[in-house]
């Protein structure tokens, strides 16, 4: 239905939370913006490196990010070290994985992605040749 807020493709979005593996402290703070020709994707994923991230495409249209964060070697490697508070990343750990369900009119295989200064970039762009699903109406009958 046009203007329901919680209709495709925004459900998932916001009326299922962000899949944590464990408590992180972060929440992987996102915006997403739609131009003409594309959906963006923007989210914060401070400390952690391209190897430290997948994005991927899951059950169809599920964009999930996921974030593995390291131990910081000097701390791994100091069994003195006693962590009192662990907003920024659990331990050092800091997992976490984020599912955004896509609309259908997107090119799943021309998905880029790229971080920089704590920000990781997604770029999905539109599928301006997709056909809107239309309704079709199913012939009723007494017997099948």
């Amino acid at each position: 239905m046009a203007g329901d807020f919680f209709g495709y493709p925004f459900r998932r979005f916001f009326m299922s939370p962000p899949v944590f593996r464990e408590w992180s402290g972060s929440t992987a703070l996102m915006d997403w913006l739609e131009s003409p020709s594309a959906h963006i994707f923007k989210i914060d994923v401070p400390g952690y490196s391209r190897e430290n991230i997948k994005v991927q495409i899951e059950d169809g249209n599920i964009l999930r990010i996921i974030g593995e964060g390291a131990k910081d070697k000097e701390e791994a490697n100091t069994k003195e070290t006693v962590w009192h508070v662990a907003e920024r990343r659990a331990g050092g750990r800091g997992d976490f994985s984020r599912e955004i369900e896509l609309p259908e009119n997107v090119k799943l295989d021309q998905i880029k992605a790229h971080v920089d200064n704590g920000i990781l970039t997604v770029i999905v762009p539109k599928d301006a040749n997709h056909k809107k699903s239309s309704v079709r109406n199913i012939n009723i009958t007494s017997k099948l």
